[in-house]
């Protein structure tokens, strides 16, 4: 059995703001005891790092950087190293003030690359916003040959605010491709990113095609990058979200990603196992997925019922189910009951980013003339896997 030789835990975009009692510092604060907490409770309890990826400032501000150095250096224990990435929000008050402050407040660079315990951990910061230009890459490609020449069958961990483009969840919207054509050349690299604060628990959280990316959630609130939703791309409940990772790196040298519920104090059940050796040809995390991806269904008795208030109607439902998964979003219709033309659609997400999911869900339908309408529901999943069966209403507005 293999045992852990090292853990570190992965952050971003805590977003604190000057104000001490914002909620982003709470969370911050529950969260580095609860990954001490964890470490404590192991048979290795070692917390050997701390990498928050970027955005920990709302705006840059001095005062924001100041709130959370205290809170995050008052968690801290001998033995746990740090690193800390600068991005968009950072650069809000000017890049080189930026630097200026990281270097005088934490004594760090730009760009930095520790070895722990054997281990490669490698952070780039943007030349400016979340774009990674000439000087960005190169030192990338340097730092990448260092840590491969040095042991070319161990994991090396990369760091970068923005998503690779195209990659793990919120990436279409938020991701950057300058760091690609360097990366692809390092099949061992498992790469952090932030920026979007998509779920962490998604299952498109981790993706692997010429390497292996991750996401690493927000202390702050959800967005997700699917567009067709009625309140758009955040959530009414965007706020009850905080997640980060675990990551734990075993003596046989696989690494295990936990993505951790910091607002109900909670694993999420999906760890990701990634093993050696790192080669595509081994790549479990990939596209493929979406071949073997199950459908999700609604048990009998699932409710559905229809509220009216004027031309607004209100469809109330009970979540599907989904083996091995959670259901992603829903998708609404309503029909003319007359000649079964669609009149109205809306979609909206299960709430899967929370640990304590609701066990309904409401979607208004706006905008309805007098008429008898039937509405159905059906549930999606992650890989555009659609329900096998579906919830069904009628209705009539007077």
């Amino acid at each position: 059995m293999a045992n852990t030789v090292l853990r570190f835990v992965v952050m971003s975009d805590v977003h604190v703001k000057e104000n001490k009692d914002c909620i982003e510092l709470a969370r911050l604060d529950t969260g580095m005891k609860a990954a001490y907490a964890y470490a404590d409770g192991c048979d290795y309890k070692g917390l050997d790092a701390v990498i928050v990826n970027g955005d920990f400032a709302n705006r840059g501000k001095e005062e924001e950087m100041l709130n959370f150095k205290e809170v995050f250096e008052a968690n801290l224990r001998p033995g746990t190293q740090t690193l800390i990435s600068v991005a968009s929000h950072e650069y809000g008050s000017g890049i080189p003030e930026t630097h200026e402050r990281m270097k005088r407040l934490f004594h760090m660079d730009p760009h930095m690359h520790l070895v722990i315990k054997g281990y490669h951990f490698i952070s780039v910061a943007p030349e400016k916003g979340t774009y990674y230009g000439k000087a960005q890459q190169e030192y990338a490609f340097t730092e990448l040959q260092k840590a491969f020449d040095d042991d070319p069958d161990k994991a090396i961990f990369f760091f970068q605010h923005a998503h690779i483009h195209d990659t793990v969840v919120g990436s279409v919207d938020w991701g950057e491709k300058e760091l690609i054509p360097v990366l692809m050349n390092y099949p061992q690299v498992i790469d952090f990113s932030g920026h979007s604060h998509a779920p962490i628990n998604d299952p498109r959280n981790v993706h692997q095609k010429y390497f292996t990316c991750f996401g690493s959630g927000s202390l702050s609130y959800t967005e997700l990058d699917e567009f067709d939703k009625y309140y758009g791309t955040v959530p009414p409940d965007c706020d009850e979200f905080a997640q980060y990772l675990i990551v734990e790196v075993a003596d046989d040298g696989a690494v295990t990603v936990k993505s951790y519920d910091i607002i109900t104090g909670q694993f999420f059940p999906c760890d990701h196992v990634i093993r050696p050796p790192f080669t595509p040809e081994t790549f479990v995390y990939t596209d493929k997925r979406r071949i073997k991806s199950v459908k999700p269904y609604f048990a009998a008795g699932t409710p559905i019922s229809v509220a009216l208030d004027g031309d607004k109607a209100e469809v109330t439902f009970g979540q599907a189910k989904c083996e091995g998964e959670l259901v992603n979003d829903y998708l609404v219709t309503v029909r003319r009951k007359a000649d079964g033309r669609i009149v109205r659609r809306a979609a909206a997400w299960s709430g899967y980013y929370r640990a304590n999911m609701p066990e309904t869900i409401t979607i208004p339908i706006p905008r309805l003339t007098k008429g008898e309408y039937t509405v159905s529901v059906i549930a999606r999943g992650f890989w555009d896997n659609e329900s096998t069966n579906e919830l069904t209403a009628e209705f009539t507005v007077e």
